[in-house]
């Protein structure tokens, strides 16, 4: 309904769901690769960002959650999320899912860091595909190699991003 405040999202609740965290970790890939980052294989928004259906239907409690939110609950909890804070990716990645390339910010703090380095060429945000075309591309990639070669898959995902051959490391 319009003019009606958007309920709170119960992370604790969604968070200690053992079957919405076994979902969660069935959608990350966490294998070698060019860099550490784990990349989410389930939905994408048009951000980048994972996206999971959370909670349980009949309880009332589902809802469709970011992945990358939802991992920082289950490691660090609820209370460390506070109001207003935004889940922040030092990588630079939005698909990712490595709680180490992951801190708490503010909105503006992230559009400051976003405006800074999505001009650099060869990095993460200046792909030509924008951030869901990368993060579709990468996720894609690794569901469609052989066992082994998930590695390959991903370094030419991310290379095709970038024509010129170019490659920024991130700056965090």
């Amino acid at each position: 309904m319009t003019g009606q405040p958007t309920p709170a999202v119960p992370w604790d609740h969604l968070a200690g769901n053992p079957a919405t965290v076994a979902r969660y970790e069935a959608k990350v890939y966490r294998g070698p690769g060019p860099t550490p980052c784990h990349w989410w294989l389930g939905a994408i928004s048009d951000s980048g960002h994972g996206k999971l259906r959370a909670g349980s239907r009949p309880a009332g409690t589902s809802r469709v959650v970011s992945a990358h939110v939802l991992g920082f609950v289950i490691c660090h909890g609820a209370a460390a999320l506070r109001n207003g804070a935004v889940v922040r990716h030092t990588c630079d990645e939005s698909s990712c899912q490595n709680p180490d390339h992951w801190l708490v910010g503010e909105r503006l703090q992230n559009i400051v860091d976003y405006a800074a380095r999505r001009g650099l060429t060869g990095h993460a945000l200046a792909d030509v595909r924008g951030a869901a075309g990368r993060a579709v591309a990468v996720r894609d990639a690794i569901l469609a190699s052989a066992p082994g070669t998930e590695s390959a898959a991903i370094a030419a995902a991310l290379a095709a991003g970038h024509p010129s051959g170019e490659h920024q490391d991130t700056l965090w």
